[in-house]
């Protein structure tokens, strides 16, 4: 098989979350320990940060990723769902996968996952282990699918642990109160290894506490570490200035992941850089900055308040559940508060989605769309939920046809948000997709 042939065959053969839904959850880890234990486990022969979180997870690892990669370390980094190509999900130094590996690895594991039938994700998890492994990564940044305590990447055994957030997302598969998720969540606190959280609540510190305590170890709460206040930004980089509480000494950090929201997610990840010069991965100041300030270039992230056109600004964001959609209105709100809003909306049927429908405003207009995939909630669907609560506007079953709608409907000083799924970011014909360069 050529490589789109081996995908294919991935796709279709594979239970895949991404497209599915819950039908392709396993809920245990078995599949993957007897992948791993066929492959001789090279989930054991490099080193790890393991990364969970209802939001902000991904944006956390890529930002650790370039930092680590700046610096000079042969940096892994496992991350999901992709949103254009399968290979965006495993990379050494912002570089994908290689076409021939995807290859010769789905080949390998043929016989034996007719006979486990794992996951598209379990699949992946090995692969992405075997690539790190067999290129002898100095370390790798991997990143959860779906919770932690039962998530395939949970056979690591980090040297850190990071959780970022907890909020209600899965709950259909997590739990529906975030005292539940955060207890899957904090699975992927492992004995004696430091642990990170980034944003933690009153529901939720109790679980850490508790699962820290039976882990011995002593959680580090990054929000009491730093304090981050914005103060500048043009259309690709924002600058903040963090003050460490503990000594007061302040710095400036520019970021080129826009949002206003990757302000929580700068303290976690300057809380994990601290640690990691303890474990033996100094980064220095400038390698630091200059990371930060090209995600982007470095790893290849794309879909987080991505400015992608202007007269009017179109913006893309995965954003997707109440907390992620509550980040994009209130930045919304700051930054272009004079603005006509135009929002392309689609979502995953899985999902309660009512509480995230009420925290748009009513005075906007609506281009209601879907993704070509059978978790999809179909365009009409959605028109009708929204339409209940006041929020009107035309069904389009291709996001594509949606926005050019929106940009027809539009004034030059208006804002265009494409925001709900990263399925809808993914078949965005004209979206820009980030070719990461070497480090500087």
């Amino acid at each position: 098989m050529n490589y789109e042939e081996t995908i294919a065959y991935l796709f279709a053969q594979l239970p895949m979350f991404s497209r599915i839904g819950a039908a392709a959850y396993k809920a245990d880890l078995n599949n993957t320990i007897v992948l791993c234990n066929a492959l001789n486990n090279p989930q054991h022969l490099f080193k790890s940060i393991h990364i969970a979180g209802t939001n902000g997870k991904g944006s956390t690892s890529h930002m650790l990723a370039a930092m680590l990669q700046q610096q000079g370390y042969k940096t892994g980094l496992y991350t999901s769902p992709h949103i254009k190509d399968f290979r965006e999900r495993i990379r050494i130094n912002g570089q994908p996968i290689s076409k021939e590996f995807v290859i010769d690895f789905t080949e390998k594991t043929k016989m034996l996952c007719s006979e486990i039938k794992p996951s598209f994700f379990e699949l992946t998890v090995a692969m992405a282990f075997e690539y790190f492994a067999v290129n002898k990564v100095d370390i790798a940044v991997i990143e959860t699918g779906l919770g932690g305590r039962l998530d395939s990447t949970n056979v690591i055994n980090p040297i850190l642990s990071v959780i970022t957030n907890i909020g209600l997302d899965h709950t259909n598969l997590l739990g529906n109160t975030l005292d539940l998720i955060a207890f899957e969540k904090a699975g992927i606190i492992k004995a004696n290894t430091p642990v990170i959280i980034g944003e933690s609540l009153p529901f939720t510190k109790p679980v850490f506490e508790a699962k820290a305590r039976e882990m011995n170890v002593s959680p580090i709460y990054a929000e009491a570490l730093y304090q981050v206040d914005k103060i500048d930004s043009n259309q690709n980089i924002a600058a903040y200035k963090v003050t460490d509480t503990n000594n007061l000494h302040s710095e400036i950090f520019e970021l080129d992941l826009m949002g206003t929201y990757q302000m929580k997610n700068l303290k976690t990840v300057l809380a994990a850089e601290k640690i990691l010069h303890q474990l033996g991965f100094p980064i220095s100041n400038e390698n630091e900055k200059y990371a930060l300030a090209n995600v982007k270039a470095l790893t290849g992230m794309c879909g987080r308040w991505d400015v992608v056109g202007h007269s009017p600004t179109v913006i893309h964001d995965v954003g997707h559940n109440k907390d992620g959609i509550s980040e994009i209105i209130k930045q919304l709100k700051h930054d272009y508060p004079n603005s006509k809003y135009h929002f392309v909306l689609g979502f995953v049927h899985d999902k309660d989605i009512s509480e995230v429908l009420a925290l748009f405003p009513k005075d906007a207009n609506y281009y209601f769309t879907n993704a070509h995939i059978p978790r999809a909630l179909p365009f009409d669907a959605l028109q009708s939920m929204a339409k209940e609560i006041g929020l009107l506007g035309n069904g389009f079953d291709d996001v594509n046809l949606a926005i050019e709608s929106a940009k027809n409907n539009s004034k030059s000083d208006d804002v265009i948000v494409v925001c709900g799924s990263f399925f809808i970011i993914a078949e965005i014909e004209a979206a820009p997709f980030p070719n990461p360069s070497p480090k500087r």
